[in-house]
């Protein structure tokens, strides 16, 4: 299930970023599993992980990798990402193993190890089957191609439903400027940092400060705006790419916000079908919360609300049964909430105030709007100016099943 159309739309490719394709077998036998990423010499990169304490052993070497080759001056050249195995909760072993498969395609492309970024997603807790993954990397290698974005976006899902991709081109001093993007992710999403794989380059020239102030402002915005179950994964990155194949420097020039504009809507949306994707999802749910006093209480009241078990099921059966969003807004804990100043509409249905249901609410409008694939909760707290959105699902046998059978 998913909501939505789900159709990839024009991939844009990016001068100076190739990606490549292939089959491990790692965990279905011909399923596309391995993609690489090369990027052009002197490309910049900026990077947002996991906070999960457990976080994987191919994300403890990404960081390392790309510290390392920043000091050196040399640069990423390389993702490389499997699927059907995480590699996490393997100890010093799962370290080892994913340093063999930097090593291996270091090697193949005549590159340092550090030069390479190692990216994993699928089940934790089992050791990374390297003997597969070192023979498909010569294959997969020869075939890296401007225009692969397409086969990247199938070769790194696992769960998923469908591929995700967005991007965009703007005029920046008669110049063309593109901004593309892939990610996955359907289960254990929630912030920090809510996605499980995101990729996302542009040809653009970015000083890496300035690549890396303008992703931490579009993750706040997008990846860190989802919940689907309330859980956070292991593994979770995001990797912004500069390549510096277009000759204009949109961070200083007039058009800079217009660039920042469009790499935010590029992780928007890649935020957004994660969630449309969710795993056993049939409705995608914007939870408004406006009038707070500060952007944590809001955030505080909508993703209480947003991973309510009981407001998740009854999104699921179309329920207008609005006491549970009062429960969960009440239980979120904010200090000091007003509840005879709260409102709490369906889309434009104004459904509580004054401390319980509005005199206007019928259930027949209540169910108009819960029967819709799309929605939104919005919530009026009536203590500041201060409005955040988060975006979420509602939660279906599918999910339970999904999850039951995740290993099998």
């Amino acid at each position: 299930m998913a909501v939505g159309s789900g159709e990839l739309p024009k991939m844009f490719p990016v001068q100076g970023f190739q990606l490549a394709t292939g089959c491990a077998g790692i965990k279905v036998p011909g399923r596309r599993d391995l993609v690489i990423m090369a990027l052009a010499e002197g490309a910049e990169i900026a990077t947002v992980f996991t906070r999960n304490a457990f976080c994987a052993a191919p994300v403890q070497l990404a960081k390392k990798h790309g510290a390392d080759s920043s000091q050196s001056g040399k640069g990423v050249r390389y993702l490389l990402t499997n699927t059907g195995n995480a590699n996490a909760g393997t100890g010093e072993q799962g370290l080892k193993d994913a340093l063999q498969t930097c090593a291996s395609l270091a090697a193949i492309a005549a590159v340092d190890v550090e030069q390479v970024l190692p990216f994993s997603t699928g089940v934790i807790g089992e050791p990374l089957p390297i003997e597969p993954i070192l023979a498909a990397l010569p294959t997969t290698f020869s075939t890296l191609d401007e225009n692969a974005w397409a086969a990247a976006a199938e070769g790194i899902l696992t769960t998923d439903t469908r591929a995700k991709g967005a991007s965009r081109q703007i005029e920046i001093d008669g110049e063309t400027v593109t901004v593309t993007g892939i990610a996955k992710g359907a289960g254990m999403i929630r912030p920090d940092m809510a996605t499980m794989l995101a990729y996302v380059a542009t040809d653009a020239v970015c000083a890496p400060q300035d690549l890396q102030q303008i992703l931490n402002g579009a993750v706040n915005k997008s990846f860190n705006r989802i919940t689907v179950d309330g859980d956070t994964s292991t593994n979770d990155s995001l990797v912004l790419v500069a390549t510096g194949q277009v000759d204009v420097e949109p961070i200083h020039s007039k058009d800079g916000a217009r660039f920042v504009e469009a790499i935010e809507q590029v992780c928007i949306e890649l935020a957004q079908a994660i969630v449309r994707d969710g795993e056993g999802a049939t409705k995608f749910v914007s939870v408004e919360v406006a009038g707070g006093a500060s952007v944590a209480e809001c955030l505080q009241v909508a993703y209480t609300v947003a991973d309510s078990p009981l407001v998740k099921t009854a999104l699921f059966a179309s329920d207008p049964n609005w006491g549970r969003i009062l429960a969960a807004i009440g239980r979120a804990g904010v200090d000091g909430l007003d509840v005879e100043k709260i409102k709490v509409w369906l889309d434009d249905v104004l459904i509580a105030e004054g401390g319980g249901r509005a005199l206007s609410y019928t259930e027949q409008a209540g169910q108009q709007v819960m029967d819709q694939e799309e929605l939104t909760i919005r919530i009026e707290l009536a203590r500041g100016d201060i409005v955040e959105t988060v975006w979420t699902t509602d939660l279906s046998y599918d999910y339970i099943r999904i999850n039951a059978e995740y290993r099998t």
